[in-house]
């Protein structure tokens, strides 16, 4: 890990009702402060169009989207890629808010970014700008509003991770979006929850945090490209506190710190800065879209100007997957091997790490739930029947979904028919793989309520599981 300095951290407590009350009131006053910057300009109807300048380019990376940058591109609010937005309403597991994207359908999908705003703010009035700004660049960009404007870090980085499962699986504009080139951002309590998401699912290609303010988060398992800007006349996250996250990060973990000259807690509250515009912008396009061509303003800094201290991990390359590496003692995945009990028995699918059984929440037959980690209970939720065709059938006609192939996809239940993303190998070395896919179920935690998603087989304890027949 990256040396600390020096400097007691904020207590660690996840209950935003414990916030430090001096910490409260900054927060309150820096938000009151900014949604007057922002002037709370009329609410936005259900679709904008935000008009760009100039063509964007083909490129030979398949990722790479807009024409050759310049140090004048990178530095402007206007990209090159014209841009829309649509509302997002409640009930997705956050608060509604609203996407911008680029209309531009010729060059393919595109990567993308979820936002979170700063403690009791909204996003429409704090960062609000950061949606056309980033989706001229060539990304689709989800701001949220959060389920509670007190919500701490954890629980915006959760709503951060449902934005994503909603942006890519459910939205209008999903057809639009890669699901394997996804990021998170945020400012203050939202920026702690972009580094909480990022911890929790590694798959993220970028993680900005923008005055991050992670009481809940350990860092040293942060394996996502990870941006932490700080600003050099803030009280309420100083700049030694967020030197602290930063330096807490892996030395694996390839990482830029950037602090603003002369810039308080709401340095990006209802205005652009141009600073974190021209470097922010570069961290993502690498990292996000693989593009190289964006190095050369990070891998040094070529602008230096309003800028106090910087740091990074240069040459920061956008290399390999962050999913962790296949044990050489793990046995190889044989694809044949039944479940304990014969096909057609009811059987709990239960966790080695964790001990607990997959779920459906609530007992739901909704399509499109989510499965999760729970305390066992032999309960109809969680009982699993794997059938010759190889699916798991819960309630009889209900099977276990993939909603997608990449990794962190979502694990639903869905009615049952014959598709390969309802199919699944049962194998040896206790993984439970996709046949759609060949990854694995795997879960980011080992509490109760933790989704299941699938990442790139591995055999590590979070991805194995007993398939153990109810009735012994």
């Amino acid at each position: 890990m990256r040396r600390h300095t020096p400097h007691p951290p904020p207590p660690e407590d996840s209950h935003a009702d414990r916030v430090p009350p001096g910490v409260r009131g900054r927060l309150l006053t820096l938000v009151t402060a900014g949604i007057a910057a922002a002037g709370i300009a009329a609410a936005v109807g259900l679709f904008t169009v935000t008009a760009a300048t100039g063509p964007a380019s083909a490129a030979d990376n398949p990722y790479q989207r807009g024409p050759d940058p310049s140090r004048t591109s990178v530095a402007t609010e206007t990209g090159p890629f014209a841009n829309a937005s649509v509302s997002v309403p409640t009930g997705y597991g956050f608060n509604g808010g609203r996407i911008y994207y680029p209309t531009d359908s010729s060059q393919g999908t595109f990567g993308a970014i979820a936002i979170s705003p700063g403690y009791t703010a909204l996003f429409s009035a704090e960062l609000a700008w950061m949606g056309p700004w980033l989706a001229s660049h060539g990304f689709v960009v989800i701001g949220i509003e959060t389920n509670s404007r007190n919500d701490f870090d954890t629980a915006r980085g959760t709503q951060l991770l449902a934005a994503l499962d909603y942006l890519t699986q459910q939205s209008p504009v999903r057809d639009r979006v890669d699901p394997n080139r996804l990021a998170v951002a945020g400012h203050s309590m939202g920026g702690g929850g972009a580094l909480s998401a990022a911890v929790r699912r590694s798959s993220l290609k970028a993680a900005v945090g923008i005055a991050p303010y992670s009481p809940s988060s350990n860092l040293a398992n942060d394996r996502v490209p990870t941006m932490v800007f700080s600003g050099q006349a803030d009280t309420v996250v100083t700049p030694s506190y967020a030197i602290g996250l930063y330096n807490s990060l892996p030395t694996t973990t390839e990482s830029v710190y950037l602090e603003v000259a002369g810039a308080d807690h709401g340095f990006m509250v209802g205005r652009s800065n141009p600073v974190m515009i021209r470097t922010m912008l570069p961290f993502v396009k690498m990292f996000i879209d693989n593009d190289t061509r964006y190095s050369q303003f990070l891998c040094p800094l070529l602008d230096s100007s309003g800028v106090v201290t910087y740091r990074s991990t240069c040459p920061l390359l956008p290399t390999t997957p962050t999913t962790p590496p296949v044990n050489p003692t793990t046995p190889p995945v044989n694809p044949t091997v039944s479940p304990t009990g014969a096909p057609g028995s009811a059987s709990e699918i239960v966790g080695v790490q964790s001990g607990r059984c997959v779920d459906v929440p609530n007992a739901s037959r909704t399509n499109g739930t989510r499965v999760q980690l729970y305390d066992c209970n032999r309960q109809s939720q969680q009982s699993w029947t794997y059938t010759s065709g190889r699916q798991l059938r819960v309630y009889g006609d209900m099977c276990l979904d993939a909603a997608g192939s990449g990794n962190g996809a979502a694990v639903q239940i869905y009615a049952c028919h014959s598709q390969t993303n309802q199919q699944w190998n049962v194998n040896s070395n206790g993984t439970i793989s996709g046949v759609q896919s060949g990854r694995c179920l795997d879960v980011w935690s080992t509490a109760n309520g933790a989704q299941v998603q699938l990442y790139d087989c591995h055999g590590q304890t979070n991805q194995r599981f007993n398939v153990m027949p109810l009735a012994r």
